[in-house]
């Protein structure tokens, strides 16, 4: 039961590493630089790897959990990412685009003066008609399964 449970929490860590590795790989060797959300989505997969290290060394439930609590969280925020993207819904202020109806010129230079380099808005990258941010949700929930299913053995 342990090597099941410890083999999936492998896979589960080592799938935040890897779309990790992936992210910054296009950051760092393809220059896509990220936007906001982007970097949002990366924090929880920093956060599995840790735990999946100490799952591994330890038994129990809380930390399979506290792994799949990171890899829905990292999901979620791929999906809200998504809709953003899409324009379903309005995403942070701080990086999309806004309407300029009735603002001043001193306020809209104020705007384009701190908006980020990247919006988050635009889809910089897609396959197969996914986005990034879309990709990472589907990876993220079915690594959420299986730090689920590693609890669910722990459990036992």
């Amino acid at each position: 039961m342990i090597a099941g449970r410890n083999s999936l929490i492998y896979l589960a860590a080592g799938g935040s590493l890897a779309l990790l590795l992936g992210a910054w790989s296009f950051e760092y060797l393809g220059g896509m630089a990220p936007c906001q959300m982007c970097y949002w989505q990366r924090w929880p997969h920093l956060a599995a790897v840790p735990i999946g290290i100490l799952a591994v060394a330890t038994a129990g439930l809380v930390l399979p959990l506290l792994g799949a609590l990171a890899a829905g969280l990292t999901g979620a925020i791929g999906v809200f990412h998504t809709g953003v993207e899409r324009g379903w819904w309005e995403g942070p202020s701080s990086c999309t685009s806004s309407d300029i109806t009735g603002v001043s010129a001193q306020d809209l230079l104020d705007q384009i003066m701190t908006a980020p380099l990247v919006r988050c808005d635009e889809v910089a990258w897609e396959m197969l008609g996914l986005s990034m941010a879309s990709w990472n949700a589907v990876a993220s929930f079915g690594l959420m399964a299986l730090w689920l299913t590693a609890a669910r053995i722990s459990a036992r």
